[in-house]
């Protein structure tokens, strides 16, 4: 049986079918089989939770994140390496962290929870990010978890300061002549003058090299970096972006976010926070980041607005599905769960829906607030620009599809809601992920849900 990546992911937590079924050479249906046990991993009960799941998709070898832990596991969840991240002395005060310069705040033993992991492919290694010292890094080696570096020594090594397993996403831009790119996505916490929520860094072939995790372009002015201003703290209080999900396709990086805004309801005077879903799109190849935008996207059926972002999945449209959409097998599709809402982020209601969007609508509604930003219209739209509302500036040149930015009208964002079509909804029990992928030209999605649910 060869599998795709993207099925390899479910297969290892759900090895057999629960009830499997066998077609007879006439196509009748035969009786169904016992029930199959699922092969589970459980790992050290007293270390915590498990963080984050990653798939060599050569080997099927499966890297599992946890808290003071980094495991491999076979494709039948067999423990092959287990390299242990902490616990170590530490406080979350402590900026720089202590290995840099001394901290006056009081070190106490603390855990490593696993924020990031990711394969590197072109250099055979694993990027293993946790909480300790304001977010460092590990590469270990994907044979034997042997560390090959763990950069430290520069402010740039700090990625963020945020403890929970979600709060931090990377994407990977490679290339056969040069060195990768990381391009890092993360939640400052109410440290922007620290940490930028968005920056592109080198990946260095040497994992002790001095440039490694180095933002690509640094001088005075300019760097490969997105950094929330300070002033709209005073604005939103705990402001943050929530990165949920990030992808590369054609010439752009991509991150599906979740961040605050404060907006005046319909014939109310004050202002009411709530949660918008962005897309955030940036050019591969921008070193200065004039190509950020973002576009709020959302869902809604029979009346309900679905606009919390629980979960998201980049996977190609296929024949069928294709053709229902008017786009192409090859198309890149967007597989996304939104729950009930826009109010409550920390506890979203268990209405939720499945939505899907053409990756290639999204970028026309950008190339359109493009044009129109460059022809003078309008401000820069930004919620954590609002205190500034800076107007767009006019500048006679074409914008094409793969337009990247000048140092103008940027970091700019789109006004208007791009709407997914929603093609399931569930009242009860909230979907929480979503995996998808094409067999036999069909798409099919996975989604798992609050209660621990997988629905096909």
């Amino acid at each position: 049986l060869i599998m795709s990546p993207a099925m390899w992911k479910w297969t290892c937590l759900v090895s057999h079918l629960l009830l499997s079924t066998t077609v007879s050479p006439l196509g009748r249906q035969q009786p169904l089989h016992t029930k199959r046990p699922f092969i589970t991993f459980t790992g050290d009960q007293a270390e915590g939770n498990f963080n984050h799941l990653v798939v060599d998709e050569r080997t099927g070898h499966i890297y599992l994140g946890a808290v003071n832990r980094i495991y491999k596991l076979s494709s039948d969840l067999k423990v092959l390496v287990t390299h242990q991240t902490g616990p170590d002395e530490d406080n979350p005060k402590c900026y720089p962290p202590r290995i840099v310069q001394t901290c006056n705040e009081p070190l106490t033993p603390t855990n490593n929870i696993n924020k990031m992991l990711l394969i590197d492919y072109k250099e055979n290694r694993l990027i293993a990010c946790g909480s300790l010292y304001q977010g460092i890094c590990k590469l270990l080696r994907l044979d034997d978890l042997f560390k090959l570096g763990e950069p430290f020594h520069k402010k740039e090594h700090y990625l963020s300061g945020v403890n929970e397993s979600g709060s931090v996403f990377g994407v990977i831009v490679s290339y056969s002549n040069m060195d990768d790119k990381l391009f890092i996505a993360t939640a400052v916490d109410g440290k922007p003058e620290y940490f930028p929520t968005i920056s592109s860094r080198k990946l260095t072939k040497n994992s002790e090299a001095d440039g490694m995790f180095a933002y690509v372009f640094h001088d005075e002015f300019v760097a490969s970096m997105i950094k929330i201003p300070s002033d709209t703290f005073t604005i939103i209080p705990d402001f943050d972006i929530y990165y949920i999900y990030g992808f590369s396709s054609g010439n752009f990086v991509y991150f599906l976010t979740l961040q605050p805004e404060m907006i005046s309801p319909p014939g109310s005077t004050t202002k009411e926070q709530v949660y918008t879903s962005k897309l955030v799109r940036l050019c591969k190849e921008d070193t200065a980041f004039n190509s950020y935008v973002e576009v709020p996207i959302g869902c809604e059926k029979n009346g309900v607005e679905y606009r919390l972002l629980q979960a998201a999945y980049l996977s190609k449209a296929g024949a069928i599905l294709a053709k229902s959409l008017g786009v192409g097998p090859e198309d890149d599709i967007l597989f996304t769960v939104f729950s009930k809402g826009q109010k409550r982020k920390m506890k979203s209601l268990d209405e939720s829906a499945l939505c899907i969007f053409v990756l290639k609508d999204i970028n026309d509604r950008i190339k359109d607030r493009l044009q129109s930003c460059y022809r003078g219209e309008g401000t820069l739209d930004l919620a954590w620009l609002k205190v500034k509302d800076i107007p767009c500036s006019s500048a006679l040149l074409t914008i094409d599809d793969n337009f990247c930015g000048l140092d103008m009208n940027a970091p700019l964002g789109v006004s208007s809601m791009v709407r997914g079509l929603p093609i399931f909804t569930e009242d009860g029990d909230r979907m929480t992920s979503v995996i998808a992928y094409v067999y036999k030209n069909h798409s099919l999605a996975f989604v798992g849900t609050k209660s621990g649910k997988l629905k096909k």
